[in-house]
C-alpha cells in the first residue's frame, strides 16, 4: 500500500528553491485566437534555432523528435488519466509525427486540439464529484484503488471513468478521516475530559473537506490559461532534447540567477513537482527546515496550513501557488502535512526565517572512535563560488583553510563528505583536486566541434598527502563527481557510500534569446533564455560520468539502496562513453588498498546498524511498490498502523554512536560562540554526525589505512 495524494493535472518535472523558484513559462507565446502571430513565429524560430546550433548532441526535426516529444506531451497533458478517454488520446494520435512540420509552419494545431479536449473533460469531471459527494460513502466493502497510473489505462467509457473518480473521492474521504480519528485520540489521551465526533459526524466532515478541496482545484483549472498549458507544450520539445534543456520566461530567470548566487529566504527545501506531488528533494543547510531537523529530502508534502487556521491540499496544485502558501514573513510559522518516503503521515511546523548563508559552506570537526585514530572531518555542502564578486567565498579556498587548521592538530587522515553535494563551481572542484596531488590533469571537458580540453591542477605540490577518503551518496553529483572521480582514478584515496554518485556529466549553459534578434525585433523583446546542454565530462582515464557515475570503492548500506535514482532514470538522457584517457601519475599509496576494502567489508556485514538499515531498504522498497490502496477503513487504519510502527523502528534504531567523538576544532570553538544561532546550529549538526554509522565506518578505514602505511 502507498500512501500519497491523488495526483491530478499537468506534470512538468522543475526543481525550485522555496526563496527563489523557477517556472518553465512561456510568456511570448499566446495563441489563444488559433493564428500565428508575428511573435510566436520569430519565438519558435529562435528558440529552435540556438538549441540547434549550441546542443552538444542536436537533433533532426522529423518524424522520430516528433514521435518523442507527442510522447512527453500526451504524458503530461493528463498523467493521472483521470480526465481523458481513449477516444480523446486517438484522436490526437493523428498528429503525433506531425510536431516537425507543425514547429517548421510555426503551427500550433495539436496543442489546440489538446488543449480544447481537455477543457471539455475538465468541465465534465466537475458534474462527476459534485454528484458522488453528496452522499456518504461505504467503508465497510472490500474494494482498493490504483495510485500508480503506469498500472492503468485510461477509461473506455464515461462510466467507467466516473466509477474511478468514485473511488478517488473514496480515498480522499477516507484519509481525512483516519486523520480526525488519529487527532481525536490523542486529545483523549492527554485529556481525561476531551470529547469527539462519532465515525458518522467525521465521516461528514471529511467530506465536506473533500467537497471544498476539489472546489478550489477546479477553481484554478478555470484561471489555468492557455499560455499556462503552452509551458507544458513547449517544454516537451524542448526535453527531447534533454532533461536538463528548456526554456526559462524572462522572470524565471532573473529568479534562477537569484537562487545561484545564495541568497536564499523561505523554509529552505528545494523542491521538485512532479505527477502532482510536491517532493523535498534537498534541505537548504543552514535553512529554518534544515535547524527544525523533522523535513527530510524525498518527503511528500501534501498540506499547507498557516499558524492558525485550516490546512490546504497542495496536491495537484499549481508549484507556484503552492509557494505562495508555504513562503511568508521572518517569524512567521507554517505547518506542513508530509508522507514520508516510508508512507508515514507526519505534520512539521516551521519557523520561517532567512537562510544562514554561513552554513552553506565548508566546515570541519575532528573525529575519533574506539580506533584511537585522530580524525578530521570536512563537510561541504556544494561547490560554491560567487562569480558576481571579486574576493567572495570560494569551495576550493576555503577546503584549503580547513585542511590547514585540521593539519594544525595533527590529525591522522581527512574525511571529504560530498554526500547531498549537487555539484556547483568546476573551478573549484578542480582547484580543490589540486589540495590532494602534486599536479596534473582533474578531467576532460568535451564541446560538440572541439577536441577534448584537459582541465588540469597547475599549483605544484599539495595542501594534505595523508590518507583520505571521500563520502559521496545518490545524490552526489557534477562537481561532486569530478572531485570523486578525479580522486579514484588518481587512487588518491578511497571512495566509499551509494553504490554509486547520480551520474550528471554534462553541461549547460543559459542563452539570451534577445540577443540572437537584430533592431527590428526590439518590439518583441523580452523574449527569455534557453538552458542548453552544450559540453560533456569525462574522467582523467577516458571514461563519463554521465549515466554511470562515480562507483564507491566501499559500497555501504543506505534507506535509498534499492531505488531507483540518478540521471538514468529521465528521459532522453545522453549516453555514456569515454575518450583517449589523459596522460597522469598515479598517487603512490603506501597501503594494500584492497585488504583496506576487504577489512571494510567484512565489518560492514558485521554491524548490526548497517544490516538493519539494509533491511529497512528492502521495506521501503516492498511499501512503495505496493501501490493498490485498500477503501476499507479498518483496514487503511491497520496497515497505516503497521507503517508508522516500522518508521518508528527504524527512527529508534539510529541513536548516537557510544564510541564515535565528534569535537569542533579549537580556533573554530570561540567564533561559534559568539553567535546564538551558530552555537544551535552547531550542535545539531555535531548531533546529527553522532548518529551517522556511515562517517563512524569511514573512521575505521581511515585508521587501516594509517596503520597500514
Amino acid at each position: 500500500m502507498k500512501f500519497k495524494g491523488i495526483q491530478f493535472l499537468v506534470s512538468t518535472v522543475i526543481a525550485i528553491l522555496l526563496s527563489s523558484y523557477i517556472i518553465h513559462e512561456v510568456g511570448p507565446i499566446n495563441p489563444t485566437a488559433g493564428e500565428e502571430t508575428a511573435k510566436n513565429k520569430v519565438f519558435l524560430g529562435v528558440l529552435m534555432e540556438s538549441i540547434q546550433a549550441s546542443h552538444f548532441e542536436p537533433k533532426s526535426i522529423d518524424d522520430e523528435f516528433s514521435q518523442g516529444a507527442f510522447d512527453l506531451y500526451l504524458e503530461r497533458l493528463d498523467f493521472s488519466k483521470r480526465f481523458l478517454l481513449k477516444q480523446d488520446l486517438e484522436s490526437l494520435r493523428d498528429y503525433e509525427k506531425q510536431i516537425d512540420d507543425q514547429i517548421n509552419s510555426s503551427d500550433f494545431t495539436l496543442f489546440d486540439k489538446s488543449w480544447e479536449v481537455l477543457q471539455t473533460r475538465l468541465k465534465e469531471a466537475q458534474g462527476y464529484y459534485r454528484d458522488l459527494l453528496k452522499e456518504p460513502f461505504d467503508f465497510s466493502k472490500n474494494e482498493s484503488l490504483e495510485l500508480d497510473e503506469e498500472k492503468r489505462d485510461f477509461a473506455a467509457t464515461r462510466d467507467e471513468l466516473k466509477d474511478h473518480w468514485r473511488k478517488i473521492l473514496k480515498y480522499q474521504t477516507l484519509t481525512r478521516i483516519a486523520e480526525m480519528e488519529e487527532s481525536q485520540n490523542k486529545a483523549k489521551e492527554e485529556s481525561d475530559t476531551a470529547t469527539g465526533r462519532t465515525f458518522e459526524e467525521m465521516e461528514i466532515k471529511a467530506r465536506e473537506k473533500v467537497l471544498k478541496s476539489n472546489d478550489r482545484f477546479f477553481e484554478r483549472m478555470e484561471k489555468w490559461e492557455q499560455s499556462d498549458q503552452m509551458e507544458v507544450y513547449i517544454n516537451s520539445l524542448m526535453n527531447v532534447f534533454g532533461p536538463h534543456t528548456g526554456y526559462f520566461a524572462p522572470k524565471k530567470k532573473e529568479n534562477f540567477d537569484i537562487s545561484m548566487s545564495g541568497q536564499l529566504e523561505g523554509i529552505g527545501a528545494q523542491l521538485q513537482e512532479k505527477d502532482g506531488d510536491i517532493t523535498v528533494i534537498r534541505i537548504v543547510p543552514g535553512s529554518a527546515s534544515y535547524r527544525q531537523g523533522e523535513l527530510e529530502e524525498k518527503d511528500i508534502i501534501t498540506k499547507v496550513a498557516q499558524e492558525k487556521g485550516d490546512a490546504v491540499s497542495i496536491t495537484d496544485m499549481r508549484l507556484d501557488d503552492a509557494v505562495k502558501l508555504i513562503r511568508g514573513k521572518k517569524g512567521t510559522k507554517v505547518r506542513l502535512k508530509v508522507q514520508k518516503l516510508s508512507g508515514a503521515i507526519q505534520e512539521i511546523a516551521i519557523t520561517r526565517d532567512v537562510v544562514v548563508l554561513e552554513e552553506t559552506y565548508a566546515k570541519s570537526a575532528i573525529i575519533q572512535n574506539e580506533t584511537g585514530a585522530r580524525v578530521g572531518y570536512i563537510n561541504l555542502p556544494k561547490f560554491y563560488a560567487d562569480f558576481n564578486h571579486t574576493g567572495g567565498r570560494a569551495a576550493a579556498a576555503d577546503v584549503k583553510a580547513e585542511l590547514q587548521k585540521l593539519k594544525a592538530e595533527n590529525i591522522d587522515g581527512i574525511i571529504v563528505d560530498l554526500r547531498g553535494n549537487g555539484g556547483g563551481s568546476l573551478r573549484d572542484a578542480i582547484e580543490m583536486t589540486g589540495h590532494f596531488i602534486e599536479s596534473g590533469p582533474v578531467v576532460q571537458v568535451k564541446a560538440r566541434y572541439s577536441k577534448p580540453e584537459v582541465m588540469v591542477d597547475r599549483k605544484p605540490g599539495v595542501v594534505y598527502d595523508g590518507p583520505l577518503v571521500v563520502l559521496q551518496n545518490h545524490f552526489s553529483a557534477s562537481a561532486s563527481e569530478i572531485f570523486a572521480a578525479a580522486v579514484q582514478d588518481y587512487d588518491r584515496g578511497i571512495i566509499m557510500g551509494s553504490k554509486a554518485s547520480f551520474g550528471k556529466g554534462t553541461v549547460q549553459r543559459f542563452i539570451d534569446l534577445d540577443r540572437m534578434l537584430t533592431s527590428n525585433y526590439n518590439d518583441l523583446k523580452p523574449m527569455g533564455s534557453v538552458k542548453v546542454t552544450t559540453q560533456k565530462f569525462y574522467r582523467v582515464n577516458g571514461g563519463a560520468t554521465q549515466l554511470k557515475g562515480v562507483t564507491s570503492d566501499i559500497s555501504m548500506p543506505d534507506r535509498f539502496s534499492l531505488f531507483d535514482m540518478g540521471e538514468q532514470e529521465q528521459a532522453f538522457v545522453m549516453e555514456w562513453d569515454e575518450i583517449p584517457q589523459a596522460s597522469y601519475t598515479q598517487w603512490q599509496v603506501p597501503y594494500n588498498e584492497k585488504q583496506i576494502i576487504k577489512a571494510s567489508n567484512d565489518r560492514i556485514a558485521k554491524n548490526e546498524v548497517l544490516q538493519q538499515v539494509d533491511v529497512n531498504a528492502e521495506q521501503m522498497k516492498a511499501q512503495s511498490e505496493d501501490t493498490e490502496i485498500t477503501l476499507n477503513y479498518d483496514a487503511f487504519v491497520k496497515e497505516k498502523d503497521e507503517i508508522d510502527a516500522r518508521d518508528k523502528e527504524f527512527k529508534d534504531l539510529m541513536k548516537p554512536i557510544e564510541t564515535l567523538e565528534i569535537t569542533n576544532i579549537s580556533v573554530d570553538l570561540e567564533e561559534i560562540s559568539q553567535d546564538t544561532i551558530k552555537v544551535d546550529l552547531n550542535e545539531k549538526w555535531l548531533k546529527k554526525l553522532k548518529k551517522d554509522v556511515q562517517l563512524n565506518e569511514a573512521v575505521n578505514v581511515i585508521n587501516d589505512m594509517k596503520q597500514a602505511a
